[in-house]
């Protein structure tokens, strides 16, 4: 009788046939589901989309880009290049500050046909995230022909005397970080102090007031 209980019991723990096989089924589609993901995502990445602005936005982009004496062809075309009225020339604080959108970063980098389907930038309180893919040359031994998805971290503040700081949180592959060593030791090393010595990144320090990155978006002051 005792006997009987127990192989009852057991038969009501186990699982029957059909519930094996749906819990085998959803094993398959699960994995599946996750190779699919990954293969799309990183291995086989597609192209991002362009960012675009209607012309509201892209007059209120350029002018803030001529803050810092860049015009673009946009902003050429819109103008009449004949136009040479006097003006009395004047600088204030106004003139020296400008802040840029995510949205209107991206859509900076959609200008340029080489880079408009291959980075993608993220703003977030001190920190700048960038999405690139990159594709490898044909004659490369391994995966010639197929696009790498690389995100990178850059830290953007200024120190406690005031100079901006540009540092490399760090560099994923595929979704796996990539190691310090393998870097060169440049993760959260100060690109400004450690070549402001010289070149572009001394200008850049001498230039800049104040740089802030916030959520959303990117703010400048230039100096006097």
């Amino acid at each position: 009788m005792i006997q009987s209980i127990s192989s009852s019991s057991a038969k009501q723990r186990g699982f029957t046939g059909a519930q094996v096989l749906l819990m085998l089924l959803a094993t398959v589609l699960v994995t599946i589901a996750v190779s699919y993901f990954v293969i799309r995502t990183y291995i086989f990445p597609q192209p991002f989309t362009p960012v675009s602005l209607s012309q509201k936005e892209e007059r209120k982009l350029d002018s803030k880009l001529q803050v810092l004496g860049w015009q673009s062809d946009f902003s050429r075309n819109q103008s009449d290049s004949n136009d040479l009225t006097p003006e009395p020339y004047s600088e204030s604080d106004a003139k020296r500050q400008v802040t840029f959108s995510e949205k209107e970063v991206n859509a900076i980098i959609a200008r340029s046909p080489d880079f408009s389907e291959r980075v993608a930038i993220d703003f977030s309180d001190n920190l700048a995230s960038a999405k690139v893919l990159i594709p490898i040359p044909q004659d490369f031994p391994i995966m010639a022909g197929q696009i790498l998805r690389v995100n990178a971290g850059l830290d953007i503040h200024l120190d406690k005397n005031r100079r901006p700081v540009v540092a490399l949180v760090g560099v994923s592959l595929m979704g796996v970080p990539i190691p310090n060593a393998w870097l060169g030791n440049m993760k959260h090393v100060n690109l400004v102090s450690e070549f402001g010595d010289r070149g572009f990144w001394n200008t850049f320090a001498d230039g800049v007031e104040d740089i802030q990155i916030r959520d959303g978006e990117l703010y400048i002051k230039l100096r006097k």
